[in-house]
């Protein structure tokens, strides 16, 4: 019991005696190639600081990590736990300990300061790095190749090259293996005096070069690590004939020492070797064997010939203080020879000593900043001074080099701790140049030297003191910026920086002032409103530059004195209304408010309309803005204009703000059909088109916007036979099903277009017609038909109307062709009796209407041409008949050559009775067609299949309007046709009401000329 007593006393004095030399050391282990953030180890228990003594700390207790700037350290300490971990260094023991001999082992050191003064102390820490299985064996080469005798004896050894591994112990070579050896061959490992597994090849049967020459096998190299890691390599053996006798090496062992700075090419040994054989079985062969490292093949040179070592490369003790060489002789037999030399580097004093400083107070710029009140011992730098030479030469010894008040106190064998000897003091000495020597043993010794700059800083203690703490002022308000108000000034008892006076407003004045930093002169930068602001109550500031800055305040009390300086301020610069197109004269658009910060009369405002505008009015008082007009946004979208605001000062002032009224759109527009132009256009389609098919587009638009345009379209009425569907928003008609014999006609499509307006929406209506047939055999029987069936009911089932066979189409055109010839024959022939009889009085009432007014429809814009005429004389009976310009019938052909046409025209000269003309009232005012009138030129163009006439004057040009109209070929050129026979009955409001016309007679041979017009439209 007293033996343990004891020594509890003695660790515990032993623990003082540590605490007060304030250097301490610490071992830990290590292994390589650890994750970053692995608890190592914690210096707090692992140094027993509980120990130590309680003492009072000013600050906590810190571990700082102490290592050269620069460096990256593989381990981390937190400051407060002094908890030690791994980084994201790699720790990587080949790395870090690649010139020791393999079986030693490798540690990493670092220092660590432990904070504060009171407690201070310097851990010197080593990591002992543990190997890991990182690195898999490997052979020199992938291909080996020896030789063996064909004498070789059963149970013979042959050397093969070792694997090298940079791994140590078990994470080492330990196994070999032969794969594929034919049993001819075994393998066996065998362990050198230094710890080396050296692999045999054993001969397991006789060999016979004659019989074969060559083995190819694999060897394959392991190690005993976890997880196992290993190599493989071709073994290439050759039979060769018989050597009996190896080389046998004199000296097996030889250990030699060279200076580091021996010359290149000095001797270092002379190997030697025999070999009871003669001739070319004795002649022996130097070389070093592959377990060499290259450092040492690097720097030395061995003649293969003689055996003699020299220097090849410069030698240098602080690199590798020795060189283990083991050397190979062979006169080209299976078994070399085997011989060793270890070669010691001797030093000599051929390093400086250096300096390293490590910074435990950080640094700014390589200068230190110590305080003025900083205490005695204040720890400043680790000084490490160090030198590669050994033993004297390798002592070194570290000074300062004049008095100064900071000392070296030594911690370690070469480590110095920098620290205050004595209180500072910035008014005598503001910094310090230390200039620290180390110097060696060596003989002549070697010196270093290194300067460290300490600065004094100056402590900051006495704050500014205002004249003034409270300062009253009364300013007038539109007061020029930049106006003096007043000076503000303080004093500083410090002297220097720490005097200097900046002065500043604090964070509760306006920004209606401005305090000069360096004068104090306190200005309004701004003009002063007493209706804003009557009285402002602010502090300044006064703070010297010391560090930290102190400062104080004083008070500012500025009262401003009011004038008449406001004009009307309107609540907006720009005003924009929204009203809708419906709103009646005299609602209201919508009010605009006005103030005036002044008081009285200066504050009474009157609202007018700038430029005068009698579209609105505006209330002088409240700012009511009333229409004087109706609305429509598809007129005008927007108006816009001033009111001016006045108010009632003696010198009065006013503002303006412009007004925009945004008219909002109604849903006050239906939609209108652009295509069909009409009820009573047609479209033709093929029996064979296929269902899906887009046989027509119906397009509307409507002058709306916004959801008030969208169109959706749809199938009201018609299509009794279901033939036609139409896309809701597109307005593509498609065919539903495949046409049938029985569908060939006239059907009616009832298309209604519906917009989205909101909430009640307009819609419009549009007969769309198809024609199924092969062909259009006449175009003007099918307007006629499509006449009936607008007339027709909706539900009339009009459908099928004149659907008839291609077969019945083509007896139908023969007999039309023959009926035309005939008639075309007779029409000659009267013409030319009429003309021959015709009296002197009838070419004299021609002239009298040669003038007389046509109308027709336009082809372009389907708009009735609007002719002029002149005035007649009053005549109480028109003349019994008239002669009419001569019309130019053009045929137009295609020309196969030069893809152009050629027309063939017809001039041919019409009369027509006096009573025909009388039946038209054509001195009535002209009147336009309707603009759903079917465009009969258009529709020619692109939907019949026939070529078309053109008629065209060939008269003077003396008159004024000419009959310009596309027809189909197959048209009866006569003055009313058979099948609508001029009928009053029809629907259209703007068709002639009766024309029964006699037929029209040509007098003259008809004459053919051709003439080249465009390309046809078909």
């Amino acid at each position: 019991m007293d033996l343990l007593s004891g020594t509890y006393i003695f660790a515990v004095l032993l623990a003082c005696v540590v605490f007060q030399s304030g250097a301490q050391e610490k071992n830990y282990t290590v292994r390589e190639e650890m994750p970053e953030n692995v608890l190592i180890g914690d210096l707090l228990k692992d140094l027993n600081l509980s120990l130590i003594p309680d003492k009072s700390l000013t600050t906590p207790m810190q571990f700082k990590l102490v290592y050269k700037t620069g460096d990256v350290p593989l381990i981390r300490i937190e400051e407060g736990t002094g908890e030690i971990f791994t980084t994201g260094a790699r720790i990587d023991r080949e790395k870090l300990c690649a010139g020791i001999v393999l079986d030693a082992r490798c540690f990493y050191e670092v220092e660590v300061a432990v904070l504060p003064d009171e407690i201070f102390r310097l851990v010197k820490i080593r990591f002992l790095i543990e190997d890991i299985n990182d690195n898999a064996p490997l052979f020199p080469t992938t291909v080996i190749n020896i030789s063996i005798p064909e004498n070789s004896a059963i149970n013979s050894r042959y050397s093969l090259p070792a694997a090298i591994d940079p791994d140590i112990g078990i994470n080492g070579v330990q196994n070999y293996q032969l794969i594929k050896s034919q049993n001819i061959f075994g393998l066996d490992v065998i362990e050198t005096p230094e710890g080396d597994k050296m692999p045999q090849l054993i001969v397991q049967k006789e060999l016979d070069r004659e019989e074969k020459d060559t083995y190819v096998m694999k060897v394959k190299v392991e190690d005993g690590g976890f997880p196992q890691r290993s190599s493989t390599a071709i073994l290439q053996v050759s039979v060769a004939d018989t050597n009996d006798n190896h080389p046998i090496f004199i000296e097996k062992e030889i250990e030699v020492s060279i200076p580091e700075n021996a010359p290149i090419g000095s001797s270092v040994t002379q190997l030697h070797a025999t070999d009871a054989d003669i001739g070319e079985n004795a002649r022996i062969h130097f070389y070093f064997s592959n377990l060499v490292s290259n450092i040492a093949k690097r720097l030395f040179h061995l003649n293969t010939t003689t055996g003699l070592i020299t220097v090849k490369e410069p030698l240098d003790r602080e690199e590798s203080p020795s060189h283990k060489l083991l050397v190979l002789a062979t006169d080209g037999g299976s078994t070399p020879a085997r011989a060793t030399v270890l070669v010691n580097v001797t030093d000599i004093n051929d390093n400086v000593p250096s300096i390293d400083i490590r910074y435990i107070v950080n640094p700014t710029n390589g200068t230190v900043l110590l305080s003025e009140n900083a205490p005695l011992n204040t720890k400043i730098a680790l000084i490490t001074v160090m030198d590669k030479d050994s033993e004297h030469n390798g002592r070194v010894t570290c000074f300062t080099d004049h008095e100064v008040p900071f000392r070296l106190r030594p911690v370690f064998s070469n480590q110095f701790l920098l620290e205050t000897a004595a209180f500072l003091d910035f008014e005598s000495t503001r910094e310090y140049a230390i200039k620290l020597l180390a110097a060696d043993a060596g003989k002549p010794p070697l010196n270093q030297s290194s300067m460290l700059l300490i600065k004094v800083k100056d402590e900051n203690d006495n704050a500014p003191v205002f004249t003034q703490s409270f300062i009253s002022l009364s300013v007038p308000e539109n007061n020029s910026p930049g106006a003096q108000l007043t000076k503000i000034s303080a004093t500083d008892a410090d002297s220097g920086q720490n005097a200097e006076i900046s002065y500043m407003l604090g964070f509760d004045a306006p920004p209606e002032f401005n305090l000069d930093q360096r004068t104090g002169i306190l200005t309004a930068v701004k003009k002063l409103d007493r209706e804003k602001q009557e009285k402002y109550y602010f502090t300044v500031l006064a703070q010297d530059n010391g560090i930290p800055p102190l400062m104080s305040n004083a008070t500012v009390f500025v009262t401003v004195l009011d004038q008449n300086d406001n004009s009307p301020i309107f609540t907006h610069n720009e005003y924009n209304f929204y009203v809708p197109e419906s709103l009646p004269k005299h609602g209201t658009v919508g009010l605009i408010t006005v103030t005036d910060p002044d008081y009285g009369e200066n504050s009474a405002v009157t609202l007018s309309i700038l430029d005068v505008n009698d579209q609105f009015t505006i209330d002088p008082q409240s700012g009511v803005i009333r229409p004087n007009i109706s609305f429509d946004r598809e007129r005008q979208e927007s108006y816009t204009f001033y009111v001016k605001a006045e108010d009632g000062g003696r010198v009065s002032r006013s503002s303006t703000a412009r007004v925009t009224i945004n008219v909002v759109d109604v849903n006050d527009n239906k939609p209108i059909f652009i295509d069909p132009p009409s009820n009573y256009s047609f479209e033709w389609v093929l029996p064979s088109t296929n269902p899906g098919t887009v046989v027509f587009k119906v397009v509307a638009i409507d002058d709306d916007i916004g959801m008030n345009a969208e169109v959706l379209y749809s199938i009201v009425g018609g299509n009794t036979k279901g033939l036609f569907m139409i896309e809701q928003t597109s307005g593509n008609i498609t065919l539903k099903e495949k046409c049938m014999v029985s569908d060939l006609g006239l059907h009616r499509v009832i298309v209604k277009a519906n917009d989205l307006g909101q909430p009640d929406s307009l819609f419009n209506v549009v007969n769309v017609n198809f024609f199924i047939n092969e062909s259009v055999p006449n175009a003007t029987l099918i307007y006629e038909l499509v006449r009936r069936s607008i007339d027709a009911p909706a539900n009339q089932n009009t459908e099928t109307t004149s659907a008839s066979s291609p077969t019945t189409d083509y007896v139908k055109i023969m007999v039309a062709i023959v009926a035309g010839t005939i008639t075309v024959v007779l029409v000659i022939f009267i013409t030319a009796v009429v003309r021959c009889r015709q009296p002197p009085h009838l070419k004299a009432s021609q002239k009298n209407k040669q003038n007389s007014e046509w109308v027709t429809p336009n082809p372009e814009n389907r708009q009735m041409i609007m002719m002029k005429k002149k005035k007649k004389k009053k005549k109480k009976h028109p003349p019994k008949n008239l002669l009419l310009n001569f019309v130019t019938i053009e045929e137009a052909k295609p020309d196969d050559s030069e893809n152009e046409r050629n027309s063939v025209t017809l001039d041919l000269p019409i009369e027509l009775e006096e009573q025909t003309m009388g039946k038209y009232n054509w001195s009535t005012t002209p009147t336009t067609f309707k603009p759903d009138s079917p465009d009969l030129a258009r529709h020619y163009k692109s939907a019949s299949p026939q070529p078309a006439f053109q008629i065209q004057p060939e008269t003077p040009l003396n008159s004024k309007h000419h009959i310009i109209q596309e027809l189909p070929l197959d048209n009866t050129f006569v003055g009313c046709d058979s099948i609508s026979k001029c009928s009053s009955s029809s629907s259209d409001p703007y068709s002639v009401s009766e024309c029964s016309y006699p037929v029209t007679t040509f007098k003259a041979p008809v004459s053919v000329h051709i003439r080249p017009v465009g390309n046809p439209s078909f």
